[in-house]
């Protein structure tokens, strides 16, 4: 009886190694793949707001703000001297988590990337921009240190909300996004422009088993 049960136990453990090699394989055979892409491709995976819809939104919101009464009004005022806008909150108040940093970002670079305007620190980049120039008062040369008290106010604070509405039926959803933003005049809190932009998207769900 026990040599019985010693060979049994060993063919046991010989099919251990067999079934292991068989499980690697499945798993290698299901394992992730991941490749590289263009940044600045465009995809669409899920239909939902993504790096495009920010990008493409944030250039179309500028340049329209651009084309506004508002700037010319001010440069001729201002004997031809750009304007300095900061770009405060935008408010998702949508249906779907959006990360409205990256957006802001966008907004950022389109502004400073016209040419047109100045664009400022926000709150939070100034509280670290001046710890960085009460540092140098104590420890850089009086040559290369910063000046305290010369920062630049913005003359405009840009806000707004992104919104969504989705429609869905069976394998069908349509999903709307209405941008809205509002240039305000920080002296007067005047509503120099309003501005908006549109997307809507169509989705189509494949059929089981096709």
């Amino acid at each position: 009886m026990v040599r019985s049960d010693v060979g049994i136990l060993a063919r046991r453990l010989a099919v251990v190694p067999v079934a292991l090699l068989a499980l690697g394989a499945t798993a290698a055979c299901g394992s992730k793949q991941v490749s590289r892409i263009d940044p600045n491709s465009v995809t669409d995976l899920s239909g939902r707001w993504n790096d495009t819809d920010s990008r493409l939104v944030a250039n179309a919101l500028i340049e329209q703000s651009l084309t506004g009464p508002w700037l010319n009004r001010y440069m001729q005022s201002h004997a031809g001297e750009a304007p300095t806008v900061i770009v405060g909150t935008f408010r998702n108040r949508s249906m779907e988590h959006i990360p409205v940093t990256p957006f802001i970002r966008d907004l950022e670079a389109a502004y400073v990337n016209s040419g047109a305007v100045q664009v400022v620190a926000s709150a939070d980049e100034r509280g670290e921009v001046r710890a960085e120039r009460e540092d140098q008062q104590e420890n850089a040369s009086a040559e290369t240190r910063a000046r305290i008290r010369q920062e630049t106010g913005a003359s405009y604070m840009l806000q707004g909300d992104i919104t969504s509405i989705e429609d869905e039926e069976n394998r069908e959803k349509v999903i709307y996004y209405q941008i809205d933003a509002t240039l305000v005049d920080l002296e007067s809190n005047a509503k120099v422009w309003i501005g908006q932009h549109r997307i809507k998207k169509y989705i189509e769900r494949p059929r089981f088993g096709s």
